[in-house]
């Protein structure tokens, strides 16, 4: 038997478990305000409220959907895609979904960063704590630095993981 499965198994679990307690200790302020944006079936949205912004668009057959709280999201969608995007306390996602691919991207925190690319059918996340940048392109292994940062890309089946 070999530790590899197990190494990778406790890595994504390391992961999660640091994306967690980033959420948490990033919480938004009690007067936080939120900007949301979704887009189905060939619609665009828009929406800047106070410090909170957010854009979508998809086409026929796919949906975005950007939420921004004291945040910028970004997230399009195309053919037969899913784009999500959520920014939170200063950070900044954007999110664009190919042909059957769904990305999301989670920035929470300020100075966090988040790129994800779906240009291939599969899923992938990212997500990104304070001062932290993820990106992940989907033909690339993901990348992840400057803090708790977690990615996921099972259009290359390979992630990362930060805990500076």
């Amino acid at each position: 038997m070999t530790t590899t499965p197990l190494r990778r198994t406790a890595a994504v679990l390391a992961g999660a478990g640091a994306a967690a307690a980033c959420a948490l200790l990033a919480a938004p302020a009690a007067n936080a305000q939120t900007a949301t944006c979704p887009a189905t079936g060939g619609q665009v949205a828009a929406v800047t409220v106070g410090d909170a912004s957010c854009a979508s668009e998809s086409v026929g057959g796919s949906a975005a959907l950007a939420i921004g709280t004291d945040g910028t999201a970004d997230a399009d969608a195309n053919a037969a895609g899913l784009s999500l995007a959520i920014a939170q306390n200063g950070g900044a996602a954007t999110s664009e979904s190919g042909y059957l691919s769904a990305p999301a991207a989670v920035a929470i925190g300020p100075g966090s960063s988040v790129i994800t690319l779906g240009v291939r059918p599969g899923l992938s996340i990212g997500i990104a704590g304070p001062g932290a940048t993820v990106v992940v392109d989907g033909v690339n292994r993901p990348t992840c630095s400057g803090g708790l940062a977690f990615a996921g890309d099972f259009q290359t089946f390979q992630g990362c993981l930060s805990t500076q």
